[in-house]
């Protein structure tokens, strides 16, 4: 047998190795310059909306003061030319550091008024001393403005700066959050841009949640399509939809009852789509039922008032004051009613009656501020 040299085998070996080195990913390693890669999130409603981004700070790497320089000096006005990339001279600035900054909704939704469709987007930016342009492109995944291209916007909008108290580290944070809205506004040194963002049809994308999660296990009780065509009739959604939710509930053959919760709902649904004398009547046996309780009459009468139907609360208080033996809540709801109706004197009987029941030290003084208004001639006590 041949003999091999060692030094032949450890070259062979090497050369075996040598592609494989060529080929293999980058390491983990620290980032440079410090700019740590940030995220933000934010639910509006059902609507995600995030922020991805590299956030640098005032301080240079070489812990030089930038603080004064950054706009306009820094990150230029307008268009730049950063002399790398396929961008040229109209490179946006990538709203960060490092990687592009990448803004994802989940959801169709609103910028600055304007539709923006859900989906993941290159979020760059024009600044300027007075007003900045915001730019939303469908390239997310190009390293930071380098390869900017206009073709792939799919928005733009413009928004007006705002002064902010000095902040070392550039951020996104969410502001003036509400369930169909928010603003997400990018702050750095002593600026702030504010970006609105708007979910008009955020009950609509709670009917299609809810009208998939009826079609699994929420779907197999009553309470579920009860549930479902409550929140319809209150957002005035849909209601054919919850009108047949609503019946399913009560007289559906699979799953199907018809207790205080799903009869009450069918009333609450009918009275929503305009059909009263059927509501009537589904009140009518909801409150007839043996497992009804007078609180559970009065949580669902008492919102009447507040509707402008106090008519229709006094005759569902007073069905329930009859069948629940006068019991506590119904004397308050009662009193309610009747000053909803501008009767003062029937309001503090009822009230007055309601202080001498009243379970705790709470209600009772709760009692005795309505009943003082009363007296004072005040019949707006609801």
């Amino acid at each position: 047998m041949r003999r091999i040299h060692p030094r032949l085998v450890l070259t062979a070996a090497l050369a075996a190795f040598v592609p494989a080195v060529a080929t293999a990913q980058k390491l983990t390693l620290p980032r440079q310059g410090g700019n740590q890669r940030s995220e933000i999130r934010q639910r509006i409603g059902l609507v995600e909306v995030a922020v991805d981004y590299s956030s640098p700070d005032v301080h240079a790497p070489n812990g030089s003061d930038r603080r004064g320089k950054i706009w306009g000096q820094l990150v230029p006005w307008g268009y730049a030319d950063l002399g790398f990339g396929t961008c040229g001279a109209k490179c946006p600035w990538r709203g960060g550091a490092d990687e592009n900054t990448v803004f994802t909704t989940s959801h169709d939704l609103l910028v600055e008024g304007k539709p923006l469709a859900a989906g993941r987007y290159g979020l760059h930016f024009l600044p300027g001393e007075s007003e900045w342009t915001v730019i939303f492109s469908r390239d997310a995944e190009s390293w930071g403005s380098f390869f900017y291209d206009e073709a792939n916007d799919a928005l733009r909008v413009v928004v007006r700066p705002l002064k902010r108290e000095y902040r070392e580290w550039l951020a996104y944070d969410f502001t003036d959050r509400r369930p169909d809205g928010a603003t997400v506004e990018l702050q750095w040194e002593e600026l702030a841009v504010p970006i609105r963002l708007a979910v008009p049809n955020a009950a609509e994308y709670y009917y299609q949640k809810i009208a998939a999660e009826l079609r699994n296990e929420p779907g197999f009780d009553a309470a579920g399509w009860a549930e479902g065509a409550r929140y319809l009739a209150g957002q005035k959604l849909h209601l054919d939809v919850a009108e047949r939710w609503a019946e399913l509930a009560v007289s559906s053959p699979q799953f199907g009852r018809a207790d205080f919760d799903t009869l009450s709902t069918l009333a609450v649904v009918k009275r929503a789509v305009g059909k009263p004398v059927e509501a009537a009547t589904a009140m009518d046996r909801a409150i007839a039922h043996p497992a009804a309780t007078a609180i559970e009459l009065y949580q669902l009468a008492r919102p009447l008032i507040a509707a402008g139907e106090p008519a229709e609360a006094l005759r569902l208080f007073e069905l329930g004051h009859a069948r629940f033996d006068g019991a506590w809540p119904l004397e308050v709801g009662l009193g309610r009613a009747h000053a909803a109706l501008g009767d003062a004197a029937k309001a503090l009987v009822h009230l007055r009656q309601a202080l001498t029941q009243a379970p705790d030290d709470g209600n009772k003084r709760n009692l005795e501020r309505l009943i003082g208004l009363l007296e004072a001639g005040d019949t707006k006590i609801n």
